[in-house]
């Protein structure tokens, strides 16, 4: 029997339904079905949902569905680090690039039963900030952007391993994943990857350069981003556009390769392509239609 976790964010319209009717389904199929304690009160009238901290369901079941944006899932996986279990998305947000079905399609819930889906391993991003403030760790699937206080230019170089790239001059920098590439670092003009290598992409945000460009780096590097500018200059990074943590004058944030991945289903084949075609292109199309 598949056991499988819901991880709804219900400030998306339409997630609550969405979720009730995945429980509903999922439960018909032959499912054991958990969600987080905190969402207990809404689905009372569900007798056959069972409940506990979803950092230990994690770890407990085949699954997990993560109902609403993007943004949803991304915390989704990080909350899943370290578990076997595998990530399937469902839209209820505005683009959801990531998520594999909307909510009118939730008939392919059944293929999780079938063994009709696709697998996709996605790297992650450790990062680790140190200044006189002290360690701080973190994970990213997407990316980790690093930037200053209402779009000001900030000085800072970029080493890969003990090399040195590069000294900047820009509005800040994207590190991300392959997976991250169709995020951040697409609208700062960096490269469509296919989720499944291995690499870390470097993209400046408006760059101070007639002549910088996207850098594609083995994944088996270290990138080291230190603040070389005055101490007046605030700088933050974000990892996956979760709050920002202050970057102090002098300090060296490190990324890396995660030795922890995170598996996503797709119920086709060109997942990732079909996204490209659907979602990334639809200004495109619709100024085409329109012609």
């Amino acid at each position: 029997m598949l056991s499988i976790a819901i991880f709804p964010n219900l400030q998306k319209p339409g997630a609550l339904p969405c979720a009730l009717e995945v429980c509903r389904r999922l439960h018909t199929l032959g499912a054991q079905v958990f969600m987080d304690t905190c969402h207990a009160a809404l689905c009372e009238k569900l007798p056959f949902v069972r409940y506990a901290a979803f950092a230990d369901l994690v770890h407990r079941v085949d699954f997990v569905i993560a109902i609403g944006g993007d943004g949803t899932m991304l915390r989704c996986a990080r909350a899943m680090i370290g578990s076997h279990a595998s990530l399937l998305g469902i839209n209820t947000g505005h683009l959801g690039f990531m998520a594999s079905l909307e909510t009118d399609g939730l008939d392919a819930l059944a293929q999780l039963f079938t063994g009709e889906y696709y697998r996709s391993e996605r790297m992650l991003l450790q990062g680790e900030l140190s200044s006189e403030e002290g360690l701080h760790r973190f994970y990213a699937l997407n990316d980790v952007a690093v930037s200053g206080m209402s779009g000001k230019v900030f000085d800072f170089s970029v080493l890969a391993d003990n090399a040195l790239v590069g000294r900047y001059r820009a509005d800040g920098m994207i590190c991300s994943t392959p997976t991250g590439s169709t995020a951040y670092a697409l609208s700062a003009g960096g490269p469509l990857m296919e989720p499944e290598l291995q690499c870390i992409e470097i993209t400046l945000i408006c760059p101070h350069s007639l002549f910088s460009r996207p850098l594609l780096l083995s994944a088996d590097r270290t990138v080291t981003i230190v603040h070389t500018a005055d101490a007046e200059k605030q700088i933050f990074l974000s990892a996956d556009g979760e709050a920002p943590i202050r970057f102090p004058a002098g300090a060296a944030l490190r990324l890396r390769r995660s030795e922890h991945t995170v598996t996503l289903i797709s119920m086709q084949e060109a997942g990732f392509f079909d996204s490209v075609n659907r979602k990334l292109m639809q200004s495109i199309k619709g100024f085409s239609d329109e012609m």
